[in-house]
């Protein structure tokens, strides 16, 4: 009986250690001026969420409450230009304060998820957003098209933080 007891033991604590790996903190920008990150982003590229698959049009609206809570609304066009509107309001909450670079998105309550600026560039039009678990990213501008020059620059970034480039796609946006 022991026996038993002991390999069950054993299997749970080796079965716990797998999940428990341990992942290198994505590097986040200095510092972002929320005001100044406040406004429209159109999402350029993502490793994407089961939701934004098949998007056109993608934009992310940041603004910023009262209470300081970030509230977000990402609008798309699901499959195609003409294809029906969708748009969903997470909530975004600050989370280094010194940064203001990591928040937590609560797309339901009471879960908020991973959210780091990983890239933003000094002209605030460019910005890339990740998360420590590499699972998700988007790369966003203020504008619908980014120029190639950027495109390759994001991608040597991202790469270098240990992102998989080859699932990055590439949204299409009307001009």
């Amino acid at each position: 009986m022991n026996y038993r007891f002991f390999n069950f033991s054993a299997f749970v604590i080796i079965f716990s250690l797998v999940g428990c790996t341990q992942v290198t903190p994505l590097a986040t920008v200095d510092y972002v001026d929320l005001q100044r990150f406040m406004g429209r982003w159109y999402v350029i590229g993502a490793i994407p969420t089961f939701l934004e698959k098949g998007a056109h049009n993608p934009t992310e609206v940041y603004e910023m409450g009262d209470d300081g809570v970030i509230r977000t609304t990402f609008s798309f066009n699901e499959k195609s230009f003409d294809g029906a509107q969708k748009s969903y309001h997470p909530k975004g909450f600050v989370v280094d304060t010194q940064s203001n670079a990591v928040w937590g998105m609560q797309f339901i309550w009471p879960f908020k998820a991973d959210y780091r600026i990983i890239y933003l560039d000094k002209q605030y039009a460019h910005t890339v957003i990740g998360r420590n678990k590499r699972d998700y990213l988007w790369i966003m501008s203020r504008d619908p098209a980014i120029e190639q020059r950027v495109w390759d620059e994001v991608l040597i970034l991202v790469e270098s933080m240990g992102y998989s480039i080859d699932q990055i796609h590439q949204f299409p946006h009307e001009k």
